[in-house]
């Protein structure tokens, strides 16, 4: 029987992927990779390239917008879907690839409900993926928690507020999608003396990866859409 898998092809590191991963995007006869504006780059395709064979595999770009409007989401969702289903449900393997992990902030997580609602029959293997987090962490030898240390994930989009709440409770603070309000963060981290226990980084595992622990340096810094900060207790 063919199977949906959703694979995680971590940061943007061939290397980094795993090998069960590896061995999925081998065999599968369809992979869909998602990308927010139709002709540009996939960045998690460009990451597994190398492992497929575009004579024998069937590879489809499908379009996310990058919106809020639900109005807009909701269909393209529904139509990944369908489209995953009918290749799945004709006998053909399918592979939803997605960078980082399947089910951390993916966009995976809304087809999922989609296919466990309107296609339960269907069978679904998760191949969990090394995250921006991870590998930001490693990159810069941050540890991410130790002992009975607490850590919190929070994309900065959900208000400043929340940001500097979550400073103020937990030891380790990772803040994703933090370009849209970057000078405020900088200002509460300031505000809060944080300015030496922060690590900044943006395309962790690519080519123009970007890690800065000089917090000089994040102030002239414009970030790019894929970055994050690891924020410290002192």
């Amino acid at each position: 029987m063919a199977k949906i898998y959703a694979v995680g092809v971590g940061p943007g590191d061939p290397e980094l992927l795993t090998r069960k991963a590896e061995r999925i995007l081998r065999q599968a006869a369809v992979i869909l990779a998602p990308v927010s504006r139709m002709g540009e780059a996939s960045v998690a395709l460009d990451t597994v390239r190398e492992f497929l064979d575009e004579g024998r595999q069937e590879i489809i770009l499908h379009q996310f917008p990058m919106t809020s409007d639900t109005s807009r989401l909701i269909p393209a969702w529904q139509a990944a879907a369908d489209l995953i289903a009918g290749h799945v449900q004709a006998g053909r393997d399918t592979a939803f690839i997605t960078i980082g992990d399947p089910l951390l902030y993916s966009t995976f997580i809304y087809l999922l409900r989609i296919f466990q609602d309107s296609y339960p029959l269907l069978a679904i293997e998760i191949i969990p993926g090394i995250s921006s987090i991870n590998t930001a962490a490693a990159v810069s030898c941050t540890p991410l928690a130790e002992a009975d240390e607490r850590v919190v994930i929070i994309p900065a989009t959900a208000g400043i507020d929340k940001v500097a709440d979550a400073l103020a409770r937990y030891d380790t603070v990772v803040l994703l999608k933090v370009k849209p309000l970057y000078a405020d963060i900088l200002e509460v981290l300031r505000q809060m003396d944080r300015e030496r226990c922060t690590v900044f980084a943006e395309r962790v595992g690519s080519d123009r990866q970007k890690v800065l622990t000089d917090f000089t340096e994040m102030t002239r810094h414009v970030p790019d859409y894929l970055s994050l900060m690891i924020v410290r207790r002192p």
